[in-house]
């Protein structure tokens, strides 16, 4: 694409990437500019086919601006939307890959999720992740762009990659070793499952990047877990991966959720994610474990109260039956995503005693997997002053 002459076609992206889910939590930062957390972070990157950013990415040789909408409505950049742009143009430009008037040319960018935005569904690792990987094909950037990612929403960095990924707080004062890496590609485990059962759809009181900042303020117990507990639990993650140990999977996903939302509790004023439903879980998920005689299930939240539960295909059937049992619903389309497990009979197991139901309190559940990391296609066509 690049020449002497600058860009000499039209390019049009069109970028497909995935929500990750972190396993082992980010939360505060020990630089606020470039993003650099304070400790290590390991996530599940799911499968695009249920859960996506989607974005078009066109260059406008007659504007030198920034036209961008979202879920059909026309938006104002943002600041971080913004730097990710302006880094993608400067790494361009220093691989040689498109020349100084190239940087120029206008931008079209139309952007949809196909899940909620902004509810705790890690909407803008799917998002900023799917910008940056669409601006990585049309400028022909080459190599890792985590670190650019990082720089417009930290957790995005790891939605670069598919499978399972640890993001690196790095030792260098510029950020330049802050990446993300693929611990194992989706396929090290393709019987793991996950399921997000969405609570609650709006927006969230409290966004990440404002209570990462007063945690990082007023919380001793987060300071505490970035010097003692993160990294050393993001080791023992990487072995329970490797090993596809599901119970020890499991028992640290559990405990580091448990531990997150502490932290927001030990913020001052206490931030208040979890709701009444997402506490239900959570005593459900430990009653069924119980009950089970091992660990089958577990559980992780966000910033925000929708549950990311995770299981092993062998017991996705009993453990959603417990789910519709205990939430029951009339809606038709209550379960989406991976549902061939359906077609069998159900499980002639008796859940009496551990349920509480509450009707109607989970909205739906999306089934998924592990999945790979963005997609992109190119259309090119000559440039001209109406491509």
């Amino acid at each position: 694409m690049g020449t002497q002459d600058g860009i000499q076609s039209c390019r049009t992206v069109v970028c497909e990437a995935p929500v990750n889910i972190a396993v082992i939590k980010y939360w505060g930062k020990k630089n606020e500019d470039l993003v650099i957390p304070l400790n290590d972070s390991i996530s599940v990157t799911l499968d695009t086919e249920h859960l996506r950013a989607r974005t078009i990415v066109s260059l406008d040789p007659t504007s030198d601006g920034v036209q961008f909408s979202l879920n059909g409505k026309e938006e104002t950049p943002s600041k971080r939307f913004m730097k990710v742009i302006a880094l993608c143009k400067s790494e361009a430009l220093r691989q040689g890959s498109i020349r100084e008037n190239d940087t120029t040319l206008g931008l079209r960018i139309v952007s949809d999720n196909n899940f909620p935005t902004a509810a705790g569904l890690a909407s803008s690792a799917a998002g900023i992740s799917c910008l940056a990987s669409a601006l990585k094909a049309v400028y022909d950037i080459q190599g890792d762009i985590s670190g650019i990612v990082r720089q417009g929403s930290g957790s995005a960095c790891r939605s670069v990659y598919g499978g399972f990924v640890r993001w690196h707080t790095g030792h260098a004062g510029d950020g330049s070793d802050s990446v993300a890496q693929q611990i194992r590609p989706a396929s090290h485990w393709p019987e793991l499952r996950v399921l997000i059962l969405v609570v609650n759809d709006k927006k969230k009181d409290v966004s990440s990047t404002s209570g990462m900042k007063e945690s990082v303020d007023t919380s001793d117990l987060l300071r505490y877990r970035a010097d003692f507990i993160a990294n050393a639990r993001c080791e023992a993650m990487t072995a329970a991966i490797t090993d596809r140990n599901f119970e020890k999977f499991a028992e640290l996903t559990m405990r580091d959720s448990n531990q997150f939302h502490a932290i927001c509790l030990d913020t001052y004023p206490p931030i208040m994610y979890l709701d009444d439903t997402s506490k239900a879980v959570i005593n459900l998920i430990h009653a069924y474990n119980r009950k089970s005689g091992r660990i089958l299930a577990a559980y992780s939240f966000d910033a925000g109260p929708n549950p990311f539960l995770f299981t092993l295909s062998e017991n996705l059937q009993s453990l959603v039956e417990l789910l519709r049992l205990q939430f029951p619903s009339a809606n038709s389309s209550f379960l989406r995503g991976l549902t061939d497990f359906l077609l069998k009979s159900p499980e002639n197991v008796e859940y009496g005693d551990i349920l509480n139901p509450v009707s109607d309190s989970v909205q739906y559940i999306i089934v998924t997997k592990a999945g790979e990391g963005p997609k992109t296609s190119v259309n090119e066509v000559p440039m001209s002053p109406f491509c």
